[in-house]
């Protein structure tokens, strides 16, 4: 017997939210956010340079960290 329209489910929709409408991004996000590559974002993770939060097994970083770090002068090199 052929299945009629109704009978087929679709998937969710994802909703795709613009990182500068997000509260925390992950380390990619926040590395392209900054302009930054991910090791350098590593390292600014590792001096607490800026901070992190730890949500199941994800490390996400607050978009408004990331816009007070790039408000800041940084005359020093992020790996030493």
């Amino acid at each position: 017997m052929p299945r009629m329209n109704g009978d087929l489910k679709k998937p969710p929709a994802r909703v795709t939210v613009a990182p500068q409408d997000k509260l925390l991004v992950c380390r990619e996000e926040a590395a392209e956010i900054l302009s930054i590559s991910v090791r350098s974002m590593d390292y600014l993770l590792a001096n607490r340079q800026l901070s992190s939060r730890r949500i199941g097994a994800r490390n996400l970083i607050p978009v408004a960290d990331l816009k007070r770090f790039a408000r800041m002068d940084h005359p020093a090199r992020l790996a030493i």
